[in-house]
Protein backbone atom coordinates (compact mmCIF):
# COMPACT_ATOMS: atom_id res chain seq x y z
CA UNK A 1 0.00 0.00 0.00
CA UNK A 2 2.51 2.41 1.16
CA UNK A 3 4.48 2.21 -2.64
CA UNK A 4 1.01 2.21 -4.57
CA UNK A 5 0.95 5.54 -2.06
CA UNK A 6 4.15 6.76 -3.40
CA UNK A 7 3.10 6.01 -7.52
CA UNK A 8 0.17 7.48 -7.67
CA UNK A 9 1.80 10.89 -6.42
CA UNK A 10 -0.54 10.63 -3.11
CA UNK A 11 1.18 13.35 -0.91
CA UNK A 12 0.70 14.02 2.74
CA UNK A 13 -0.55 17.79 1.52
CA UNK A 14 -3.74 15.77 -0.52
CA UNK A 15 -4.05 13.86 2.30
CA UNK A 16 -4.61 16.21 4.73
CA UNK A 17 -5.71 18.65 2.50
CA UNK A 18 -8.63 16.43 2.11
CA UNK A 19 -9.13 16.16 5.90
CA UNK A 20 -8.58 19.47 6.89
CA UNK A 21 -10.69 21.35 4.14
CA UNK A 22 -9.97 24.98 2.59
CA UNK A 23 -8.74 26.58 5.95
CA UNK A 24 -5.86 23.95 5.48
CA UNK A 25 -4.92 24.71 1.37
CA UNK A 26 -5.39 28.43 2.50
CA UNK A 27 -1.95 27.96 3.99
CA UNK A 28 -0.25 26.11 1.53
CA UNK A 29 0.55 23.32 2.91
CA UNK A 30 3.68 21.11 1.19
CA UNK A 31 3.84 17.89 2.51
CA UNK A 32 5.95 15.06 2.93
CA UNK A 33 5.61 13.46 0.12
CA UNK A 34 8.15 10.65 0.61
CA UNK A 35 6.46 9.65 4.20
CA UNK A 36 4.86 6.02 3.80
CA UNK A 37 1.50 5.20 4.92
CA UNK A 38 2.91 3.78 8.43
CA UNK A 39 4.91 6.91 8.89
CA UNK A 40 2.03 9.25 7.83
CA UNK A 41 -0.46 7.36 10.12
CA UNK A 42 1.70 7.31 12.79
CA UNK A 43 0.12 8.25 16.58
CA UNK A 44 1.37 11.74 17.85
CA UNK A 45 5.57 10.96 19.48
CA UNK A 46 4.11 11.80 23.05
CA UNK A 47 1.50 9.07 22.48
CA UNK A 48 3.57 6.33 21.58
CA UNK A 49 4.56 3.42 23.52
CA UNK A 50 7.91 1.87 24.01
CA UNK A 51 6.78 -0.90 21.75
CA UNK A 52 5.20 1.24 19.08
CA UNK A 53 9.02 3.20 19.31
CA UNK A 54 10.65 0.08 19.28
CA UNK A 55 8.64 -0.95 15.78
CA UNK A 56 9.15 2.71 14.52
CA UNK A 57 13.05 2.81 15.15
CA UNK A 58 13.20 -0.74 13.50
CA UNK A 59 11.63 0.65 10.39
CA UNK A 60 13.57 3.51 10.19
CA UNK A 61 16.96 1.78 10.60
CA UNK A 62 16.00 -0.24 7.53
CA UNK A 63 14.83 2.42 5.43
CA UNK A 64 17.91 4.53 5.96
CA UNK A 65 20.71 0.99 6.19
CA UNK A 66 19.12 0.69 2.34
CA UNK A 67 19.29 4.21 1.29
CA UNK A 68 22.76 4.82 2.29
CA UNK A 69 23.52 1.40 2.51
CA UNK A 70 25.10 1.62 6.47
CA UNK A 71 23.88 0.43 9.85
CA UNK A 72 21.76 2.79 11.89
CA UNK A 73 20.91 2.95 15.08
CA UNK A 74 18.04 5.07 15.84
CA UNK A 75 17.40 6.22 19.63
CA UNK A 76 15.06 8.87 21.36
CA UNK A 77 16.72 9.08 24.56
CA UNK A 78 14.73 10.64 26.88
CA UNK A 79 15.47 14.17 29.21
CA UNK A 80 17.39 13.80 31.77
CA UNK A 81 15.18 14.46 35.32
CA UNK A 82 17.00 17.85 36.67
CA UNK A 83 18.86 19.36 33.90
CA UNK A 84 17.52 22.38 31.54
CA UNK A 85 20.02 23.00 28.93
CA UNK A 86 21.53 26.36 27.90
CA UNK A 87 24.37 27.87 26.09
CA UNK A 88 26.44 31.01 25.93
CA UNK A 89 28.84 32.20 23.58
CA UNK A 90 31.32 34.29 24.30
CA UNK A 91 31.66 36.72 21.14
CA UNK A 92 35.06 38.16 22.54
CA UNK A 93 36.75 34.83 21.77
CA UNK A 94 34.74 34.08 17.95
CA UNK A 95 37.33 33.69 15.47
CA UNK A 96 35.20 33.47 12.22
CA UNK A 97 36.43 30.17 11.42
CA UNK A 98 33.01 28.55 10.85
CA UNK A 99 34.34 25.37 12.11
CA UNK A 100 31.11 24.91 14.19
CA UNK A 101 28.77 25.09 10.97
CA UNK A 102 30.27 22.67 9.40
CA UNK A 103 30.89 20.15 12.44
CA UNK A 104 26.77 20.93 12.66
CA UNK A 105 25.69 20.08 9.00
CA UNK A 106 28.17 16.55 9.35
CA UNK A 107 26.62 15.59 12.59
CA UNK A 108 22.86 16.90 12.21
CA UNK A 109 22.89 15.12 8.76
CA UNK A 110 21.71 18.63 6.95
CA UNK A 111 21.66 18.70 3.30
CA UNK A 112 24.89 19.70 1.54
CA UNK A 113 23.07 20.79 -1.70
CA UNK A 114 21.25 22.47 -1.30
CA UNK A 115 22.68 23.57 1.58
CA UNK A 116 21.38 23.54 4.63
CA UNK A 117 23.12 25.54 7.94
CA UNK A 118 21.93 25.43 11.36
CA UNK A 119 24.66 27.98 12.13
CA UNK A 120 25.11 31.09 10.33
CA UNK A 121 27.95 33.64 11.38
CA UNK A 122 28.31 36.82 10.60
CA UNK A 123 30.50 39.64 10.75
CA UNK A 124 30.26 43.00 12.06
CA UNK A 125 32.00 46.23 12.25
CA UNK A 126 33.44 45.55 15.94
CA UNK A 127 33.22 49.85 16.61
CA UNK A 128 29.30 49.33 16.25
CA UNK A 129 28.45 47.20 18.86
CA UNK A 130 26.22 43.95 18.25
CA UNK A 131 24.77 45.64 14.95
CA UNK A 132 23.41 42.46 13.17
CA UNK A 133 21.23 44.89 10.80
CA UNK A 134 24.87 45.52 8.79
CA UNK A 135 25.93 42.32 9.52
CA UNK A 136 27.49 40.17 6.75
CA UNK A 137 26.93 36.25 6.01
CA UNK A 138 29.34 36.12 3.18
CA UNK A 139 32.58 37.35 4.23
CA UNK A 140 35.44 35.43 2.89
CA UNK A 141 38.86 37.19 3.96
CA UNK A 142 42.48 35.14 3.64
CA UNK A 143 43.04 34.75 7.60
CA UNK A 144 40.18 35.43 10.20
CA UNK A 145 39.60 37.01 12.54
CA UNK A 146 40.47 40.25 10.88
CA UNK A 147 41.06 43.36 12.53
CA UNK A 148 38.34 45.58 13.95
CA UNK A 149 35.79 42.91 13.07
CA UNK A 150 33.55 40.70 15.46
CA UNK A 151 31.77 38.00 14.87
CA UNK A 152 27.84 36.50 15.85
CA UNK A 153 26.94 33.00 15.52
CA UNK A 154 23.21 32.70 15.48
CA UNK A 155 21.02 29.72 15.33
CA UNK A 156 17.98 28.54 17.14
CA UNK A 157 17.62 29.91 20.93
CA UNK A 158 15.47 27.49 22.62
CA UNK A 159 13.26 29.95 23.94
CA UNK A 160 11.48 29.73 27.22
CA UNK A 161 8.68 30.90 25.09
CA UNK A 162 9.16 29.79 22.19
CA UNK A 163 6.25 31.48 19.26
CA UNK A 164 7.79 28.53 16.82
CA UNK A 165 6.10 25.86 18.95
CA UNK A 166 2.74 28.23 19.52
CA UNK A 167 1.60 28.59 16.10
CA UNK A 168 2.35 24.74 14.83
CA UNK A 169 -1.24 23.67 14.17
CA UNK A 170 -0.36 19.79 14.29
CA UNK A 171 1.76 20.48 17.24
CA UNK A 172 4.89 18.68 15.26
CA UNK A 173 7.27 21.41 17.26
CA UNK A 174 7.15 21.87 21.23
CA UNK A 175 9.54 22.31 23.91
CA UNK A 176 11.27 19.11 25.92
CA UNK A 177 11.56 19.15 30.06
CA UNK A 178 15.45 19.55 29.90
CA UNK A 179 14.00 22.39 27.41
CA UNK A 180 15.21 21.49 23.39
CA UNK A 181 12.85 22.47 21.35
CA UNK A 182 12.57 19.87 19.28
CA UNK A 183 10.52 18.74 15.67
CA UNK A 184 8.93 15.41 14.63
CA UNK A 185 9.34 14.78 10.88
CA UNK A 186 6.84 12.94 10.42
CA UNK A 187 4.13 15.52 12.27
CA UNK A 188 4.93 18.65 10.46
CA UNK A 189 2.79 19.45 7.25
CA UNK A 190 5.38 21.77 5.97
CA UNK A 191 2.91 25.07 6.01
CA UNK A 192 6.13 26.83 7.43
CA UNK A 193 4.14 29.24 10.14
CA UNK A 194 6.72 28.10 12.65
CA UNK A 195 9.29 29.74 9.88
CA UNK A 196 7.29 32.78 10.04
CA UNK A 197 6.73 32.85 13.66
CA UNK A 198 10.62 32.47 14.85
CA UNK A 199 12.60 35.95 15.14
CA UNK A 200 15.52 34.72 14.60
CA UNK A 201 15.51 32.92 11.24
CA UNK A 202 17.00 29.64 12.85
CA UNK A 203 13.80 26.69 11.16
CA UNK A 204 14.93 25.75 7.50
CA UNK A 205 12.64 23.92 4.85
CA UNK A 206 13.65 20.78 2.80
CA UNK A 207 12.56 21.87 -0.39
CA UNK A 208 13.84 19.06 -2.00
CA UNK A 209 15.80 15.80 -0.94
CA UNK A 210 18.56 16.22 1.59
CA UNK A 211 21.56 15.46 -0.46
CA UNK A 212 24.32 13.34 1.64
CA UNK A 213 26.73 11.09 0.80
CA UNK A 214 27.21 7.61 2.39
CA UNK A 215 30.46 8.61 3.33
CA UNK A 216 29.60 11.40 5.11
CA UNK A 217 26.18 10.34 6.48
CA UNK A 218 25.84 9.92 10.89
CA UNK A 219 24.51 6.90 11.75
CA UNK A 220 24.02 7.40 14.99
CA UNK A 221 20.72 9.45 15.15
CA UNK A 222 17.63 10.35 17.61
CA UNK A 223 14.60 10.93 16.44
CA UNK A 224 13.79 13.85 17.33
CA UNK A 225 17.15 15.32 16.33
CA UNK A 226 19.93 14.40 13.22
CA UNK A 227 17.94 11.61 11.52
CA UNK A 228 17.51 12.07 7.69
CA UNK A 229 14.58 14.40 6.94
CA UNK A 230 11.97 13.71 4.39
CA UNK A 231 11.22 16.42 1.85
CA UNK A 232 8.57 19.01 2.47
CA UNK A 233 9.58 19.72 6.58
CA UNK A 234 11.22 21.84 8.52
CA UNK A 235 14.29 21.44 10.61
CA UNK A 236 16.42 22.88 13.05
CA UNK A 237 19.00 23.11 15.80
CA UNK A 238 18.33 20.53 18.75
CA UNK A 239 21.18 21.32 20.53
CA UNK A 240 22.89 17.47 19.10
CA UNK A 241 19.84 16.12 21.27
CA UNK A 242 21.33 12.83 20.38
CA UNK A 243 24.75 13.94 21.84
CA UNK A 244 23.98 15.85 25.19
CA UNK A 245 21.13 13.73 26.15
CA UNK A 246 24.24 11.08 26.68
CA UNK A 247 26.54 13.42 28.48
CA UNK A 248 28.31 14.66 25.48
CA UNK A 249 28.42 18.51 24.29
CA UNK A 250 27.20 19.64 21.20
CA UNK A 251 29.42 19.00 18.22
CA UNK A 252 29.47 22.75 17.66
CA UNK A 253 31.07 23.17 21.33
CA UNK A 254 33.64 20.46 20.47
CA UNK A 255 35.06 21.63 17.60
CA UNK A 256 35.17 25.09 18.68
CA UNK A 257 38.96 26.22 18.48
CA UNK A 258 38.90 29.15 20.33
CA UNK A 259 36.67 27.86 23.47
CA UNK A 260 33.95 30.30 22.65
CA UNK A 261 31.19 28.51 22.99
CA UNK A 262 29.87 26.89 26.33
CA UNK A 263 27.27 24.22 27.07
CA UNK A 264 25.37 23.01 30.64
CA UNK A 265 22.66 22.28 33.09
CA UNK A 266 21.45 25.96 34.47
CA UNK A 267 19.99 24.21 37.12
CA UNK A 268 23.34 23.18 38.23
CA UNK A 269 24.63 26.35 40.41
CA UNK A 270 28.11 24.76 39.95
CA UNK A 271 27.95 24.35 36.02
CA UNK A 272 30.31 26.96 34.14
CA UNK A 273 27.33 27.84 32.62
CA UNK A 274 25.43 29.36 35.72
CA UNK A 275 29.16 30.84 37.01
CA UNK A 276 28.87 32.87 33.38
CA UNK A 277 24.95 33.78 34.23
CA UNK A 278 26.44 35.19 37.68
CA UNK A 279 29.86 36.46 36.58
CA UNK A 280 29.08 37.84 33.07
CA UNK A 281 27.38 40.60 31.69
CA UNK A 282 25.18 38.45 28.99
CA UNK A 283 22.79 39.43 26.91
CA UNK A 284 20.12 37.59 24.76
CA UNK A 285 19.18 38.89 21.21
CA UNK A 286 15.80 40.61 20.33
CA UNK A 287 14.67 40.32 24.28
CA UNK A 288 11.98 42.88 23.61
CA UNK A 289 9.58 40.05 21.97
CA UNK A 290 9.98 38.35 25.47
CA UNK A 291 11.12 34.72 24.18
CA UNK A 292 13.43 34.52 26.76
CA UNK A 293 16.28 32.23 24.60
CA UNK A 294 18.43 30.17 26.64
CA UNK A 295 21.22 30.93 24.09
CA UNK A 296 23.03 33.90 26.04
CA UNK A 297 26.03 36.15 24.57
CA UNK A 298 28.80 37.35 26.61
CA UNK A 299 32.32 38.95 26.65
CA UNK A 300 34.88 37.57 28.87
CA UNK A 301 37.89 40.61 27.15
CA UNK A 302 37.94 43.29 25.80
CA UNK A 303 35.69 46.43 26.85
CA UNK A 304 32.40 44.87 25.52
CA UNK A 305 29.39 46.33 23.63
CA UNK A 306 26.98 48.97 24.06
CA UNK A 307 23.40 46.87 23.63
Amino acid sequence: MANKLRKTGISRRKVLGGALGLAAASIGLSGCGDLSVDAFMQKHFKELSQEDLAKIFKRLEEEYSKEFGKEFKVNAASAIPGVLFGYALDISRCRGCRRCEYACVKENNTSRNPQIHYIRVSEIDASKGVDLVHARLDYNPAKVPEPGRTYIPVQCQHCREAPCTKVCPTHATWTEPDGIVVVDYNWCIGCRMCMAACPYGARFFNWAKPQIRPDEVNTDVHYLGNRPRPVGVVSKCSFCINRVRRGRYPACVEICPSGARKFGNLLDPESEIRQILLRKKVFVLQPELNTQPKFYYFYSVGRGFDI
